[in-house]
This record gives C-alpha cells, structure tokens and sequence, in this order.
C-alpha cells in the first residue's frame, strides 16, 4: 500500500477529504519522525512501539572491490508490531 492509498482510505473510512486525511497522515508521521529523533519512544496501544536504537561501529566488505571498510555507528529507528497487530496478522 503507498502513501496515496492509504490516505483515500483514511479519507474513506472518516468521511473527510482526501487533503484533510492527507495532512492528518503527514502530522502524524512528523511527530512520529520529530519524537524518535529527541530520542523518545512512540507507544500506539495495541499496535506497536516505535523507537531508537543504537548500533555499533562495525567492520564490513565491499561487494564490489571485496575490500575491508569501516561502517560508522548509527541510531536507527525500530518498530515492535503490538499484541492486537501480531493477532490480526496471524
């Protein structure tokens, strides 16, 4: 599902207008965005966790050339899928 789909379907299901669900979808997704780079954790009951985790420096390989490169650490964002999104998948 894209970005646009998901949007006419908010728009369907509240009954608003797709530029209205459009920038409800886009607030949302800026605060998710804006709380992990503080460092904060996003807990949406029943759907998941949205956080921040660190990972460390590391050796790797250039596929191309084969040679040894370092790879910098990172924080990166991560998603635990909630208990009600595990059993609706399931």
């Amino acid at each position: 599902m894209t970005k646009a789909e998901l949007v006419k379907r908010i728009a369907s299901s509240a009954s608003i207008p797709d530029v209205t669900a459009a920038k409800a979808l886009t607030a949302t997704l800026e605060g998710i965005t804006g709380a992990l780079k503080r460092g904060q954790k996003v807990a949406l009951v029943g759907f998941g966790t949205f956080s921040v985790a660190k990972r460390q420096a590391r050796n790797g390989r250039n596929p191309r050339t084969g040679q040894s490169i370092n790879i910098p650490a990172a924080r990166v964002p991560r998603f635990s899928p909630g208990k009600d999104l595990k059993s609706a998948i399931r």
